[in-house]
């Protein structure tokens, strides 16, 4: 089996993609996202993503990062009004990215992916692209997905129901936070 270093954002969204990886590779789940703010809430997903791991996926691997949101904001500078799925996430998809294709080289892994494109709220044809560029430029394969196809998320919206995962209601960082907040207050969700 091939070793696969997979860049996970949390643990619903790794469920449905682990179930599908781990029949053919030696997968194991990279946790690094700056973007993740509060830290609170970067700590009450990384232990969600353990939990997964330790009590479903056994066989899988984890390669742990510390919280160092100043990499994201850093990275994102100038772009902070940009609204959800703008150049901001591209930033943001290319800093995770590009630091699992660094580690996936470093630690001798075969290839490379990412949970990302489990989200119908994420490009995947975008992710890819930049998935292929790293692969080219680092020399480390990466797998071409878009794990949001053949009912991908359905699927882990049912794993995370089925095993009592945290699901969050934004995508990390505090820029989609406040928009998030925008919109529910403009529905009257609370």
């Amino acid at each position: 089996m091939q070793k696969l270093l997979l860049h996970s954002c949390c643990g619903p969204c790794s469920s449905a993609v682990l179930e599908r990886l781990v029949e053919e590779y030696d997968v194991t789940v990279l946790y690094y996202n700056p973007n993740i703010q509060p830290q609170a809430e970067y700590e009450k997903r990384k232990a969600e993503q353990l939990r997964l791991i330790a009590e479903v996926y056994p066989q899988v691997g984890v390669l742990d990062c510390d919280y160092c949101a100043n990499d994201y904001i850093t990275a994102v500078r100038g772009l902070e009004k940009e609204k959800e799925g703008g150049a901001r996430c591209k930033v943001c998809f290319e800093l995770r990215l590009r630091y699992c294709a660094q580690k996936a080289k470093q630690n001798n892994f075969d290839i490379f992916a990412t949970t990302l494109s489990v989200s119908p709220y994420k490009n995947a044809e975008l992710i890819n692209q930049i998935g292929l560029n790293l692969q080219s430029e680092i020399g480390i394969n990466y797998l071409v997905s878009d794990f949001k196809k053949k009912n991908g998320y359905l699927r882990s919206i049912e794993l995370a129901k089925k095993y009592n995962l945290y699901r969050q209601n934004y995508c990390g960082c505090m820029y989609s936070y406040y928009e998030a907040e925008e919109y529910r207050k403009s529905k009257g969700i609370k």
